[in-house]
């Protein structure tokens, strides 16, 4: 039976990944086709399909029913399949540069076939490389900017963004990201993970009661502010990058929340390279100031010249605007910070150090700084301030 007839869900295998794409005639009939499972995430299955006679590719991503990192135990819709492919059929309007092109989508199967991004390399295992990416923040503070803008109220007719806040209803992913980086982190969860040496760090901080006030403010907001589309899980491990191009990739947690939420995870995937890379520590210092300087720019030209909002097209409300997004984006990025280095999913940046002192001493100063930036975000309301915070580490 034609696996596009199909009426009922089916985890692919190599050998129907391949059959789909036959059915789908992206390659020509006289195509070789190699097809590899190359999914090491935690939540899919995704399928690299070559056709070994004249090199082109494409990758078909499918959802599982459950979480795959922890097994059939942990069920989850099949739903987050249409999200991820409608987020990023909008971004791919948005910001086409930056977003991979998607050929075919099936909700029935929970499959997305898009474009092969085989040439790049995940930006996170690029940087644990020594690759520093010159383009990558630029590339980011533009696609910040662009996704930001145009899926927010300013950017958007009132109808339309309110039929898309319906559309990225998407309660399982982000009852995920509410625990994972805003509840679990902060008292003695099981889902937490964490060497033995940080556990002084830790209690201390399970302790910190002015630290979960603030952690609360921050989401309460990601509960609440429904105010642009975002990524929802916007790491370095969640971006393709080389020389020239960045492509973002995964957009399954996206739903409609603060808009320092994504420029926040961008922030605090960039510290984990400034803290653990010595060598190169200006030059990630560099990428976060290229980031907000270039989503600044950005996003302050597609204010003043399409903006849906005329009567906020003021510079006292602009600045207002885009101190609440800075200001949001340091809470989020510190929230982050704790959760990679306590909680349940971990980043090879720090996990990847072999040397316990060195990696217990990094961990530290992540959780560290991690609180200075959620308690500390007010004062620290500007770009030259955050930097010098940062410094102020070492």
């Amino acid at each position: 039976m034609s696996l596009l007839k199909q009426k009922t869900y089916q985890p692919l295998t190599n050998e129907s990944a391949v059959e789909l794409a036959l059915e789908l005639n992206i390659f020509p009939g006289q195509a070789k086709l190699a097809c590899k499972e190359i999914g090491d995430g935690n939540l899919n299955l995704v399928f690299h399909i070559v056709d070994e006679w004249e090199g082109k590719g494409i990758i078909i991503k499918q959802a599982l029913p459950y979480a795959k990192v922890v097994g059939e135990s942990w069920p989850l819709t099949l739903k987050r399949a249409k999200i991820e492919a409608d987020a990023l059929k909008i971004f791919g309007q948005i910001a086409p540069d930056y977003v991979p092109e998607v050929y075919f989508t099936d909700d029935v199967l929970a499959v997305t076939v898009m474009e092969d991004l085989s040439h790049l390399l995940i930006a996170r295992t690029g940087f644990n490389n020594g690759e520093t990416y010159p383009l990558i923040s630029k590339h980011l503070g533009e696609y910040l900017a662009k996704t930001l803008f145009y899926t927010s109220d300013y950017g958007l007719a009132p109808g339309v963004k309110k039929e898309y806040v319906q559309q990225f209803i998407n309660p399982e992913l982000c009852k995920i990201t509410e625990d994972l980086i805003f509840t679990d982190p902060f008292y003695d969860a099981d889902t937490n993970e964490f060497e033995d040496g940080l556990r002084p760090i830790v209690e201390a901080l399970w302790q910190d009661n002015e630290l979960k006030f603030h952690v609360n403010v921050l989401k309460k907001s990601f509960l609440t502010e429904a105010e642009a589309l975002l990524h929802g899980d916007l790491h370095t491990g969640s971006v393709f990058a080389g020389l020239s191009e960045t492509k973002v990739i995964d957009p399954e947690f996206a739903f409609y929340g603060p808009a320092g939420f994504d420029i926040g995870q961008v922030f605090g995937n960039l510290l984990f390279q400034v803290i653990v890379n010595n060598e190169k520590r200006n030059l990630f210092i560099n990428h976060i100031e290229t980031v907000w300087n270039g989503f600044e720019e950005q996003y302050t030209l597609l204010w003043k010249t399409e903006n849906k909002e005329a009567a906020s097209i003021t510079s006292t409300f602009l600045n207002y605007h885009l101190r609440k997004l800075f200001e949001d984006s340091l809470g989020f990025a510190g929230c982050e910070l704790i959760r990679r280095t306590i909680g349940l999913a971990h980043v090879t940046d720090l996990d990847g150090i072999e040397d316990e002192q060195s990696r217990i001493a990094a961990k530290q100063k992540t959780i560290e700084l991690g609180k200075i930036l959620i308690k500390q975000r007010k004062e620290i309301n500007n770009l030259t301030a955050f930097i010098e915070t940062i410094k102020e580490l070492h």
